[in-house]
């Protein structure tokens, strides 16, 4: 396995590979200290990439929504000291399979990324405390997309891994709605049907709302 990290803090990197290393024997890290290195580092060969926000050369979430462009099987994170809500769900949107705040413990990290690993969306808990209570799933700090699904999967196999409130995102995706009828429908925001989206995306192992729709299509009961 291997997995780069973007961050121009040394101190950071070193820290996050000593934690990252309990993965398994055979984990490889590469490092990436300002935006340029990204197009070198970050190739095709890489399972994951942890990718801060603010580090040299960074354009707001440019060079995130381009690595997503560039590699678009490649699963990022994004690892950040920024705590602000809205940042996060742009992450998210952006396609980062998880936002992780560097004030978190290694221990969330690490469980954030096998999360990740395995197919799943991680969100930390001060953005779902920042839903509306009736958006928010039980109190956990990851909203899990789980394994993705293969394009043959039954209702019911998508019920163990999707929540009931994304079997109804994609239900209504189905049926041709926009983003702001489905918030409507399920009485929840926007942006919270983007997360669920994404998380839908990464289950059904597609890239937009249109491949989701096909998928969607093609099983019984939807």
């Amino acid at each position: 396995m291997k997995i780069l990290i973007a961050d121009d803090h040394r101190l950071v990197v070193e820290a996050v590979k000593a934690k990252l290393a309990e993965l398994g024997p055979g984990v490889e890290f590469r490092a990436a200290m300002k935006v340029e290195d990204l197009d070198t580092e970050a190739t095709e060969d890489i399972d994951l990439a942890l990718v801060d926000l603010t580090m040299p050369g960074a354009d707001g979430y440019q060079h995130i929504a381009e690595l997503r462009h560039r590699l678009p099987a490649m699963p990022i994170i994004v690892l950040s000291g920024v705590e602000d809500p809205e940042v996060m769900r742009a992450s998210i949107e952006l396609g980062a399979l998880g936002f992780i705040p560097k004030a978190y413990s290694p221990e969330v990290m690490l469980s954030a990324v096998r999360l990740v690993l395995a197919g799943g969306v991680y969100i930390p808990q001060m953005l779902l405390s920042a839903m509306p209570a009736s958006t928010a799933t039980p109190a956990a700090p990851i909203l899990d997309a789980a394994p993705a699904a293969p394009a043959s999967t039954s209702v019911d196999q998508l019920r163990g891994l999707l929540t009931e409130r994304q079997v109804d995102v994609l239900r209504l995706l189905s049926q041709g709605k926009p983003n702001k009828l489905i918030a409507r429908d399920l009485g929840i925001s926007e942006g919270t049907v983007k997360i669920h989206l994404a998380a839908i995306f990464r289950a059904l192992n597609v890239r937009n709302r249109t491949e989701a729709v096909v998928a969607a299509r093609s099983l019984s009961g939807l």
